[in-house]
C-alpha cells in the first residue's frame, strides 16, 4: 500500500477546508485580512458606538388563529343502498320476455311470469273442499237440537218410570200388588235411565260433529290459502324501485325454487362507505354533515352520516361509517372510490403558506417563529387541512410571528432582522 497518495489527499482536503469553509482562519494564519474592510469599519466606528454584528434578514408574517370547522378525512367507496337477488319460490317455466340489464323498474313491476300449470285446478279443488266442510258444519249443527230433544224425552220417561216404581212399591207394601209388578217397574226405571244416557251421548256426538266440521273448514281454508300463495309465486315482481344489474330469466327457461330471476340495485339514495380508525371514530357523530369527491369525474356530493358501527372490524380495527347521499339522476355508480370529509367539532388554527413548514433536527414538522426581539424559536405544529390558499395548522398560540422566507437558513436562538408582510386569507 502506498502512503504518499494518502498523505497528499489529506493535505489537499485540509487546504480545501480552510480555503472554502474556514476562510477567515486561513486569512488570519496567512496575514491576509481584508485591509479595505478594516479601514471602512474604522471610519464608521466612533468611540460611543460599538461595532454591531450583521443580522440575517428574513421575511416574517403576523398570524392570528381562526376558528374553523374541522373534518375527519376518510377514503371509501360508493355502495348501493339495497342489492337483492330476486329468486323463484316455486318450480315452473318462464312465459314472459326478459327485461335487459340496466332497465329501470318500479316497485311491484313484473319481472318474471311463470306458467301456472295445474295450480288453477288445485285452487278450485281446495275451494270445493271448503264448501263441503261448510256443508258438514250445517249438518252437524242441525243434529244438535234433535239430540237435545231426545235428552228431554228420555228424562220425561225416566220421571214416569220413577213414579210407577214408587206406586208399585207402595201397593206391594199394602198387599195390593204382586212382586212381579214391582220388578217390572224397576226394569222400566233402568230402561229410562239408559235412554237418558243414550240421549246425552247423542248430544255429545252432535257437538263433537260441529267441532269436527269447524276443523274441516279451517283445513279447507288453509288449503285455499296455500293454493292462492302458490299461484301468487308465479309472478316475480320487483321488491323496490331500482336498476336491473342482470337480465331477467330467459323466456322458456325452467326455474326451480332458489333459481335467479334477476339482480336489482337501489341507487337512490346511494351510500358512501368508509372505515374510520380508532383515533378518529370518536370525532364522528350520527347525523353529521359529510361531503365527498368521487375519483371518477371528480364530482362533489354531500350527505349525512346515517350509520356508525359500535364494533370494530376484528382484522383492521376500524369502524364502518355509512353516509347517505341523494342520487336522483343515478349518475353515481356502485363501487366508485371517494375521498370523504365528515364534519367534526371546530378547531382554532392558523392559515399559512405551505412553504413556511420546516423540520427540526429531530425530524418534527413545525414553524420557525420570532419574538419581539427577533429571536428565532421552533414551534411544532399539527397539520389539520391542506387547501389551495395554504395549510391550516393547530397546536400554536393565538398570535405569533412566523418566518415564511428564510426559515431554512436560521436555527433556534439566532437573532434575525425580520421584514413583515401581510398574508391575504
Amino acid at each position: 500500500m502506498r502512503i504518499l497518495p494518502i498523505l497528499m489527499a489529506i493535505v489537499v482536503a485540509v487546504i480545501l477546508y480552510f480555503a472554502i469553509i474556514d476562510r477567515e482562519t486561513a486569512r488570519a494564519f496567512l496575514g491576509m485580512n481584508n485591509t479595505a474592510e478594516q479601514e471602512q469599519l474604522a471610519e464608521t466606528k466612533t468611540p460611543d458606538t460599538p461595532i454591531q454584528k450583521a443580522l440575517i434578514k428574513v421575511v416574517a408574517q403576523h398570524s392570528t388563529a381562526q376558528q374553523i370547522d374541522s373534518a375527519v378525512v376518510l377514503r371509501g367507496q360508493t355502495e348501493a343502498a339495497r342489492q337483492v337477488e330476486v329468486r323463484a319460490e316455486t318450480s315452473s317455466t318462464v312465459i314472459s320476455p326478459p327485461l335487459h340489464k340496466g332497465t329501470f323498474v318500479k316497485e311491484g313491476q313484473l319481472m318474471c311470469q311463470l306458467d301456472s300449470g295445474t295450480r288453477g285446478a288445485s285452487l278450485a279443488s281446495a275451494k270445493a273442499k271448503l264448501a263441503e266442510a261448510k256443508a258438514r258444519l250445517s249438518e252437524a249443527q242441525s243434529r244438535v237440537p234433535e239430540s237435545r230433544a231426545r235428552v228431554i224425552e228420555a228424562s220425561a220417561r225416566l220421571d214416569e218410570a220413577l213414579v210407577n216404581q214408587n206406586a208399585a212399591a207402595k201397593l206391594s207394601a199394602g198387599g195390593f200388588a204382586t212382586d212381579t209388578r214391582v220388578k217390572g217397574a224397576d226394569a222400566a226405571v233402568a230402561a229410562a235411565e239408559a235412554g237418558v244416557e243414550a240421549a246425552k251421548s247423542g248430544l255429545t256426538a252432535a257437538t263433537s260433529g260441529i267441532q269436527s266440521a269447524e276443523a274441516g273448514i279451517e283445513s279447507a281454508i288453509a288449503g285455499v290459502a296455500a293454493a292462492d300463495k302458490e299461484i301468487s309465486r308465479l309472478q316475480i315482481r320487483a321488491p323496490f324501485e331500482g336498476l336491473l344489474e342482470s337480465t331477467t330469466a330467459e323466456l322458456g327457461s325452467l326455474l326451480q325454487p332458489g333459481s335467479l330471476c334477476a339482480t336489482i340495485l337501489q341507487l337512490d339514495p346511494i351510500m358512501l362507505v368508509a372505515f374510520a380508525p380508532e383515533t378518529e371514530v370518536n370525532r364522528i357523530e350520527m347525523g353529521a354533515p359529510a361531503g365527498a369527491r368521487l375519483a371518477a369525474g371528480g364530482d362533489d356530493v354531500r350527505g349525512m352520516v346515517t350509520f356508525l358501527s359500535r364494533a370494530a372490524d376484528p382484522t383492521t380495527r376500524t369502524f364502518r361509517v355509512e353516509i347517505e347521499v341523494a342520487n336522483t339522476d343515478l349518475a353515481i355508480r356502485d363501487g366508485q372510490t371517494a375521498e370523504i370529509l365528515i364534519g367534526a367539532n371546530g378547531a382554532s388554527a392558523h392559515l399559512l403558506p405551505q412553504s413556511a413548514l420546516t423540520l427540526n433536527n429531530d425530524g418534527a414538522l413545525g414553524l420557525r417563529v420570532i419574538d419581539g426581539d427577533g429571536i428565532v424559536s421552533f414551534q411544532p405544529v399539527k397539520l389539520l387541512r391542506d387547501t389551495v390558499e395554504g395549510v391550516w395548522l393547530t397546536g400554536l398560540p393565538e398570535k405569533l410571528d412566523v418566518i415564511v422566507v428564510g426559515q431554512e437558513y436560521v436555527t433556534a436562538g439566532v437573532q434575525v432582522a425580520p421584514t413583515f408582510r401581510e398574508l391575504s386569507q
